[in-house]
C-alpha cells in the first residue's frame, strides 16, 4: 500500500477492486488509494455526512471512525458505531492522531465535539488500532460460522481454480510456496495475481475462526468477500502501510468490494 497523500484529499478511502467493480467477484489492488477509516461506497439519499474532529473532512460513518463518551468523561473508540449518547468521528490514521494527542488538539476538539470536559486516554490510538483489528477477527469468525468462509490448502486450491473464490488470504507466517500454489489456483480461475497476506499469523487466525492450523483463508460467497474487505481495509488504512508483513502487501491493498454491490 502507497503512503496516501496528504494533499488536497481525504486520507482515509479505499476504492473497491477493479474485478470486483465490474462483478466477477476476485479481488485485487486498485491504483488509487485514499483514508484511513476504511472502503469508500455511495452515500445513500438519506444518510448524513460525518466531519472530523481534527480535519473537517466530511464522509460516511463507514468511511470515518467513531469515538464515544463514557459516563466517567473518558473517550474510547467505538468503531462499530453502536455506542448510546453523542459521537464525534476521526479521519486521520494512527500517526496523527497521536501527534494531535500529545499536543493537546484532540483533546481541545473532541471538548468542543462533545460539548464537555472530556478525559483522552494517552493510548487512544493503540486502543484504536486493537478495536479494529478485533471488529476484523470477528467478521472473519462470524463468516467462519455462516459458511461462507473455507480453509485448509486443498479445498482453498480446488475452490479457487472452480472460480469460486472472491477473495483469499493468506496468514503472515504462511510460506511462500503455499501462498505461490493458491495465488496461481487463484489466477487459474479468474482470480487476480495475488491473495491478501493477513497481518497476524496463524495462531491468531485459527483462534479468531476456531480452527485449527488455519494458514490459507478463501470467501467463497462476494457479500462476505466485501464485509471482510471493509473490516480489513478500516483497520490497515488506520493503522498504515508498516501493517503489512515483511515481504507481503499490506491487506488493505484489495480495497473494498461495497461499490460493486451496489451497482
Amino acid at each position: 500500500m502507497r503512503n496516501p497523500s496528504n494533499e488536497g484529499r481525504p486520507r482515509l478511502t479505499l476504492r473497491a477492486p477493479a474485478r470486483l467493480r465490474e462483478g466477477s467477484g476476485a479481488g485485487v489492488q486498485d491504483k488509487k488509494q485514499a483514508t484511513t477509516a476504511g472502503p469508500a461506497r455511495k452515500l445513500e439519499a438519506d444518510e448524513p455526512e460525518r466531519t472530523c474532529v481534527l480535519t473537517r473532512r466530511k464522509g460516511t460513518k463507514e468511511e470515518l471512525i467513531r469515538l464515544a463518551l463514557g459516563p466517567d468523561g473518558e473517550v474510547a473508540p467505538d468503531v462499530r458505531a453502536r455506542a448510546p449518547g453523542r459521537g464525534a468521528w476521526i479521519s486521520v490514521g494512527r500517526g496523527e492522531l497521536d501527534e494531535a494527542n500529545a499536543k493537546g488538539r484532540l483533546k481541545g476538539a473532541l471538548a468542543k465535539a462533545f460539548k464537555t470536559g472530556v478525559s483522552v486516554p494517552p493510548d487512544l490510538g493503540e486502543r484504536t488500532a486493537q478495536a479494529l483489528r478485533q471488529a476484523t477477527l470477528d467478521r472473519l469468525g462470524m463468516e467462519a460460522r455462516s459458511g461462507k468462509l473455507i480453509n485448509g490448502t486443498d479445498r482453498v486450491e480446488a475452490a479457487a481454480r472452480a472460480g469460486k473464490v472472491h477473495m483469499l488470504i493468506h496468514a503472515a507466517d504462511a510460506a511462500e510456496d503455499g501462498r505461490r500454489r493458491l495465488d496461481q489456483a487463484w489466477r487459474v480461475g479468474g482470480g487476480e495475481q495475488q491473495g491478501v497476506i493477513f497481518p497476524e499469523p496463524r495462531p491468531i487466525l485459527s483462534l479468531a475462526l476456531g480452527r485449527e492450523n488455519v494458514v490459507h483463508v478463501a470467501l467463497t460467497d462476494l457479500a462476505a468477500a466485501s464485509r471482510v474487505q471493509h473490516a480489513l481495509g478500516r483497520w490497515q488504512a488506520f493503522t498504515g502501510p508498516d501493517r503489512g508483513p515483511e515481504g507481503g502487501e499490506p491487506a488493505s491493498r484489495t480495497g473494498s468490494a461495497e461499490k460493486s454491490l451496489k451497482e
